[in-house]
């Protein structure tokens, strides 16, 4: 006897007030392994059902959501693969905000996440990339999907070697642990070929 359990979806958004091909909902629902005999997905302009069983997990999955605000059922579109139902959901009022939440009810659901792979936050999103997210890695395996960390902080960090005429602010910064003597070493040596 097999058990009906709730599938995790992942969810993330766009929002337009003029376009309505940039007015979206990302929806994924991880369900591996469910072949299309047994794929049942009622998609309503105010919520969607689905029901499958997989294979591989021996498992059947039930899953209901009742959406924040109406969709386009027409507009959207389904990607079925084996590893999960993808859907891209369009949001039938054209608006400049985000839904502040994918359900109607703001109750927190346990299966319920954001795909980070996906989402860009509200004020970014015109320079997010359209529709193709292959530059992405898989999931968030430890390569965070080939962020270069180094890059997020804005610029290189003062060494304290540049030369400026103007007077540099690295002066009133501590030196860092284990940097102290070599900075001092270092003005040592540039007083000495300086006399």
């Amino acid at each position: 006897m097999s058990t009906t359990a709730t599938p995790e979806v992942l969810w993330a958004q766009r929002s337009s007030s003029v376009d309505p091909e940039k007015n979206f909902i990302y929806l994924t629902i991880s369900v591996p392994d469910v072949p299309k005999e047994s794929l049942k997905l009622d998609l309503k302009p105010q919520g969607l059902t689905f029901s499958g069983h997989s294979n591989t997990l021996k498992r059947d999955y039930h899953l209901e959501l009742e959406f924040y605000a109406e969709i386009d059922e027409k507009e959207s579109k389904i990607n079925h693969t084996a590893k999960n139902i993808e859907l891209k959901l369009h949001k039938k009022e054209l608006k400049e905000e985000y839904w502040p939440r994918l359900l109607k009810e703001s109750k927190k659901m346990h299966f319920l996440k954001t795909d980070f792979d996906k989402w860009v936050d509200e004020d970014e999103q015109n320079e997010a990339p359209e529709e193709d997210f292959s530059q992405f890695g898989g999931g968030m395996g430890g390569d965070f999907g080939g962020i270069d960390f180094s890059k997020l902080g804005g610029g290189a960090m003062p060494t304290g070697d540049e030369d400026d005429d103007e007077g540099s602010d690295d002066e009133d910064m501590p030196a860092l642990e284990g940097e102290e003597e070599a900075e001092g070493e270092a003005k040592g040596e540039a007083k000495k070929t300086d006399a």
